[in-house]
């Protein structure tokens, strides 16, 4: 990473480690508890729904969370790679027993009798509780949110794994690798801090699984995949263009007005893809999750194109089978 120190001139930063800045696992666990959003693709939402969860052996997994198509989400972090490699217990092999436990929940009422109440009651002042009890306003959460994003049926039929640490050792990595190409649900990302004065940053990396939106690409050009082009739940995960892209693309322009999905909620596209809501300028995640209280949304869903009563996501895919289409009528 580099920083400007000067007209015309960058300085080189060299990363630190979460031990040397002394920030504790705790530390990085109510960061991401916060924003985990950092590790969420714009294509995701997520509802935080636990921390510090203890299963029948003791173990503590240290952040739960449901995603949109209803699967259990466990969050595993560890500060920096002399952590990973100091476990008797190997950290993926921990995050998977975590798994197992958590997919004995049978129903959203016994995740949230069972770990979401504790978790609001432990929080209570950021919740709004009213005359609601702890289970009760945790029913009415969880149940808005796999209803909105249409995962009812599907609640916790899979589980996902998500490990987080600033860096990782061979083996994890390997073993990570390995347990996704046999359909385990299991993510890596790497998060280094670097101080600047007294300010500290945190580069993402997405380590585990690759992706690229190319091969997203080539699926279209092949005209038996072309008719099916949205993703089924729970099937392969792909990194797609973003709002930059759609914006060169034309299909949406500065000034086009966006609203949220289902609330009215209405703001300008910016040039730089944020949003300018009441002359304040956010990013258009930061913008739904305000509105709709989750701690992700899938940005490309629930933003919808006002002109064209569109999402942003219907207007990705089908500027993309067009583009598609026209390379295989006319691949030269």
């Amino acid at each position: 990473m580099y920083v400007l120190s000067g007209r015309k001139k960058a300085e080189k930063l060299e990363a630190v480690t979460f031990t040397e800045l002394g920030m504790q696992e705790s530390d990085l666990e109510e960061i991401l508890r916060n924003s985990i959003d950092m590790i969420c693709d714009e294509e995701e939402s997520m509802l935080i729904v636990g921390q510090q969860v203890k299963n029948e052996k003791n173990g503590r997994s240290d952040l739960t969370a449901v995603d949109n198509n209803g699967n259990m989400v466990l969050i595993e972090i560890k500060r920096d790679r002399k952590d990973i490699e100091g476990r008797k217990e190997a950290f993926e092999f921990q995050a998977i027993r975590y798994a197992a436990s958590y997919a004995t929940i049978e129903s959203p009422d016994d995740l949230v009798k069972k770990v979401y109440a504790p978790y609001i009651e432990k929080y209570r002042s950021e919740f709004e509780l009213g005359e609601l009890t702890s289970f009760e306003l945790g029913i009415r959460k969880l149940n808005e949110f796999l209803r909105v994003n249409e995962a009812e049926k599907s609640f916790n039929q899979k589980q996902k794994i998500i490990l987080v640490a600033s860096d990782f050792d061979e083996q994890t990595l390997s073993a990570v690798s390995w347990l996704n190409s046999n359909q385990v649900d299991m993510s890596c990302y790497k998060l280094t801090p670097y101080k600047v004065k007294d300010n500290i940053y945190l580069l993402k990396e997405k380590l585990l699984p690759v992706t690229n939106y190319e091969d997203y690409y080539v699926n279209l050009m092949d005209k038996s995949l072309a008719v099916s082009i949205k993703r089924s739940k729970g099937g392969t995960r792909r990194t797609l263009p973003k709002i930059d892209a759609m914006l060169e693309w034309g299909v949406v322009k500065e000034g086009d007005v966006i609203v949220a999905k289902d609330r009215g909620n209405e703001g300008v596209l910016m040039a730089n893809g944020n949003i300018n809501v009441n002359e304040e300028e956010q990013s258009m995640q930061a913008w739904l999750k305000e509105i709709y209280g989750w701690s992700s949304v899938q940005t490309y869903v629930f933003a919808i194109h006002k002109e064209s009563g569109k999402s942003l996501s219907q207007i990705r895919e089908e500027y993309m089978a067009r583009q598609a289409v026209e390379a295989t009528e006319d691949p030269f």
